[in-house]
């Protein structure tokens, strides 16, 4: 039997696309640290002031898909 929780999480940035985004593509070992970078990126390029921000955040899973976390623009 599979014990819960054995899988390392993965996290990466995506576009408004979806797809692995083109500055930020990386691992990360956290959500927080995913969106930590993502936030620091976006504020550099734009200086905070566009909302909404069009990075989202994905999940890796057990089964080696991604799932979305946050979605771009949300």
């Amino acid at each position: 039997m599979k014990r819960a929780g054995l899988h390392q999480r993965h996290y990466r940035l995506v576009d408004r696309q979806g797809q692995p985004h083109p500055v930020l593509d990386d691992l990360y070992d956290s959500l927080d640290a995913a969106w930590s970078e993502a936030m620091a990126w976006w504020q550099q390029q734009f200086g905070g002031a566009q909302e909404p921000v069009e990075i989202g955040v994905e999940v890796s899973t057990a089964s080696g898909d991604w799932r979305t976390l946050r979605f771009p623009g949300s």
